[in-house]
């Protein structure tokens, strides 16, 4: 492991631009469980209750979901670990080009990373929006009003529906969204991932791209990968440690 990991500070340290791409192992570490881990969402709840065309179509649905996110805590009083803190370090010395994340829990956000440099691919549940008029609220809005309540959230100027802004199944991915990440995979030195089995698609796909277009492929997380065979640098260890490590061989090169 030792020699992945200076392997791996070696290549970003070469690296103009690295790309970093993040799934549900790094938030792990934070306490959110993996969605298809033991304890995570799909193990408690239906899937087919996720959709976008059940939600639309039944109140009952929007009223059991948002039971089931008042119970969950909204995410909330989740905080950034080791790992998220390392991507902000990455950023500081110049290297990110890009976080593309499939993660909705807003903890890079909350790490420090800029705004401006994260790419969204599955939304963020620290926002609402209205599905009629397009207004967006801090999800904030439901524990302030609706914490004591079973009431369906709806929107204060035009009673619309309200949504976590989220990728719901059935709906497609922020196209402009995903386009840049694309673009961007296709520029960088080195793709980063963190804590993704590289199994969703089409957000998959990003880091394919990176080394298509002949970027190092250094992948980090618990368990084998679909990419494992493309991976340049593989580390299959927890990201936080793993990352803590990779930027202390990087600050002696």
């Amino acid at each position: 492991m030792e020699q992945s990991i200076f392997q791996a500070a070696d290549l970003i340290a070469k690296a103009v631009t690295v790309v970093v791409f993040t799934g549900a192992g790094i938030s792990t570490e934070s306490g959110i469980p993996d969605f298809r881990g033991p304890g995570g969402l799909w193990t408690k709840y239906d899937p087919d209750d996720f959709t976008i065309d059940k939600f639309l179509g039944s109140h009952a649905t929007r009223k059991k979901m948002w039971q089931r996110l008042r119970e969950g805590g909204l995410m909330e009083d989740a905080k950034p670990n080791a790992a998220h803190y390392a991507i902000v370090e990455l950023e500081k010395m110049g290297k990110l080009l890009s976080l593309v994340t499939q993660n909705v829990d807003n903890l890079h956000q909350k790490a420090g990373t800029s705004e401006e440099r994260i790419r969204e691919l599955h939304g963020n549940m620290q926002r609402l929006v209205c599905l009629n008029c397009g207004t967006r609220y801090p999800i904030s809005l439901v524990r302030e009003h609706y914490a004591d309540s079973d009431a369906v959230p709806a929107c204060e100027y035009c009673r619309g529906i309200l949504k976590p802004d989220v990728i719901f199944f059935g709906e497609a991915l922020p196209q402009q969204t995903l386009a840049q990440a694309m673009r961007e995979a296709g520029e960088c030195d080195v793709m980063l991932v963190i804590g993704s089995s590289l199994v969703v698609y089409p957000a998959a796909y990003v880091p394919v791209q990176a080394k298509q277009a002949g970027a190092k492929l250094v992948i980090i997380n618990r368990g084998p990968t679909e990419q494992d065979h493309l991976a340049d640098v593989r580390i299959d260890a927890a990201a936080g440690e793993t990352l803590t490590k990779i930027l202390e061989r990087l600050k002696t090169l």
